[in-house]
């Protein structure tokens, strides 16, 4: 549904988005992540048709966004970072004067659709100048779902929403891939990030790597094995170390917290305690350590910086 190769966007001398190439199916979700200035808005703005690639090509449904901008704004919904309302309007006049923009629709019925399907046809009659700052949020994906897209391009979907608001909205999210459309978010959120995307793709101007939230971080993370004593024990840390399936034992919390890495985990993990007990140490708990994904992440921009 979504697809670039080598997609390029340069502003004079400096270059925005360099050879972007992915591939998004029908029905699937993708996070775009990286630092501010990494080139995700760009992205999205090439993806859109709202500006021309410097050089690469881009399909988003059946159209080229460069060559036919309109026929894409017709295929597809986008949510801007910082949507705009007509302030003094009540939610239905905004949607319906948004409306007006797409042929082929019955705009009385599309209103009322999407402003049910967001929850807010009970207030279709209040300006949006009496709305809060989350239920603004719900009023521009009811705009972005107005035509009954099936692709979406969602940038900062969930920036500035209070914890309860920012869930209600990914819930949401989630439906409408459930119902089968294609979608690419731009966040800065990892944990929404890892909760919301099958795959996730992570930028820096270029893409540095490109799979799902459990891949990326088994990919990079290491064989280790997490051991709370009840109490610290430098001859045990020092036996423990001069085990042969042992590589590194770190330390910390006054000794009582062993990050042991092995070379099998699975293998080595039980053999682990049984020499800790037999060196007399106390266990309240063993637990394989694994990376989070914000670890992945920042090792992957530091990296590549």
């Amino acid at each position: 549904m979504i697809r670039t190769e080598n997609l390029t966007r340069r502003y004079g001398q400096r270059t925005a988005v360099d050879r972007l190439t992915i591939e998004i199916a029908k029905g699937e979700i993708v996070g775009l992540l990286g630092p501010n200035g990494a080139g995700k808005t760009t992205t999205i703005r090439m993806l859109a048709g709202m500006i021309a690639p410097s050089s690469g090509t881009a399909r988003v449904g059946e159209y080229d966004p460069a060559r036919e901008p309109e026929a894409v704004h017709e295929s597809l919904g986008l949510l801007t970072e910082a949507p705009g309302f007509y302030e003094r309007l009540t939610a239905e006049q905004n949607l319906a004067y948004f409306a007006r923009f797409y042929d082929r629709i019955d705009t009385a019925a599309a209103v009322e659709r999407s402003l049910d399907r967001m929850g807010l046809l009970d207030r279709r009659r209040d300006r949006v100048a009496s709305f809060s700052k989350g239920m603004k949020q719900r009023l521009a994906l009811a705009r972005v779902l107005v035509h009954n897209p099936q692709i979406l391009l969602l940038d900062e979907p969930t920036a500035g929403l209070d914890p309860e608001a920012a869930r209600d909205l990914r819930k949401l999210i989630i439906d409408l891939r459930e119902e089968g459309r294609t979608i690419l978010v731009s966040t800065h959120n990892l944990t929404e990030a890892e909760g919301l995307c099958q795959r996730i793709a992570v930028i820096q101007t270029r893409l540095i790597a490109l799979d799902t939230p459990a891949a990326l971080r088994d990919a990079r993370s290491r064989s280790a094995v997490r051991v709370r004593l009840v109490r610290g024990n430098s001859g045990l840390v020092a036996a423990l170390r001069e085990l042969p399936f042992v590589e590194n034992t770190e330390v910390t919390d006054g000794e009582s917290l062993l990050i042991v890495a092995v070379e099998d985990i699975d293998r080595d993990r039980p053999r682990l305690v049984a020499r800790i007990v037999e060196l007399g140490g106390e266990i309240l708990e063993v637990a394989e350590e694994r990376r989070s994904l914000e670890e992945v992440y920042l090792d992957l921009v530091r990296e590549d910086a």
